[in-house]
């Protein structure tokens, strides 16, 4: 693109115009003509099954959406969408973790035997491969059959084991500008990464937020949302929560402090007066 801006600066000056020019918007348009599409924004996460990861390209960062869906059959994993070996292996590696915690989730130990589940990731026309949507897959099934829906302000990376451990990936600094790039608000990322946000530059630090995970339990817990009727059990959820728990406690210790003070001050003895007294004051 940038080569093609030059080749039409250089007619122009041919042409008789004189430089400087200011390649704006407006100019860059003019010269190389109108996109032929627009560039992809996030999906509104409006259904379970979806989640939106983070990837490395050789033109830097870029955000992945997982697509998942289960239809009845016997029990097999597709994946779809130039999906590589690695990949591959990290969906299984994510679908045998569920399955060995499924009561952890809700599920019955069972619920896969009688059902196929789609794995699907747009662009099908673009290679994929690598080990760092692990957490990303593993979340899009997860939230599939709990009916859960994952969070649209929120983005991962990070590989996944069998036993659920989240394993630290490459090329972090561009992930995480492309979520930034996004106006995504949040980041999971493995914890073993942490020190790799130290390369990022601090107005970009400052607008996101980052979970630091070890395993995909953590992952879970920050990125699904309740369902309809159901508590949220998110860390930040939890944290209000227990302040607004200790509130009602401060103010039933102060309500026995005053019910103590008003026993106390009933049994002491009131001054009174006889009627003989009284008479004897009048007399005086």
């Amino acid at each position: 693109m940038i080569a093609n801006l030059m080749r039409k600066t250089a007619v122009r000056m041919a042409e008789g115009k004189k430089p400087p020019f200011n390649i704006n918007r407006k100019l860059a348009e003019e010269m190389l003509g109108h996109p032929d599409y627009l560039e992809k924004e996030p999906l509104n996460i409006d259904r379970a099954g979806v989640a939106t990861g983070l990837a490395w390209t050789e033109v830097g960062g870029d955000v992945l959406q997982v697509e998942c869906t289960d239809m009845a059959g016997t029990g097999k994993l597709i994946l779809t969408g130039q999906v590589g070996q690695v990949m591959q292996e990290s969906a299984q590696a994510a679908l045998s973790f569920l399955r060995s915690n499924a009561k952890a989730y809700g599920l019955d130990e069972n619920f896969f035997d009688k059902r196929d589940i789609h794995v699907h990731l747009p662009a099908g026309a673009t290679p994929k491969d690598g080990p760092s949507a692990g957490i990303t897959l593993a979340t899009a099934i997860v939230s599939q059959f709990t009916g859960r829906r994952v969070r649209s302000d929120i983005a991962m990376t990070g590989e996944i084991t069998l036993q659920g451990r989240v394993f630290p990936v490459g090329g972090l600094k561009e992930k995480i500008l492309a979520a930034y790039r996004y106006n995504l608000k949040e980041v999971i990322m493995p914890a073993l990464n942490k020190s790799a946000v130290d390369d990022i530059p601090k107005e970009v630090r400052d607008k996101l937020k980052f979970h630091f995970v070890n395993n995909l339990k953590e992952v879970t817990r920050i990125a699904l949302m309740p369902l309809p009727g159901e508590r949220d059990k998110t860390p930040r959820k939890k944290a209000v929560k227990k302040a607004a728990k200790k509130a009602p406690k401060a103010s039933k210790a102060k309500l026995k402090a005053g019910t103590r003070e008003k026993k106390t001050a009933a049994k002491k003895p009131r001054k009174t007066t006889s009627k003989r007294n009284k008479k004897r004051t009048a007399k005086k």
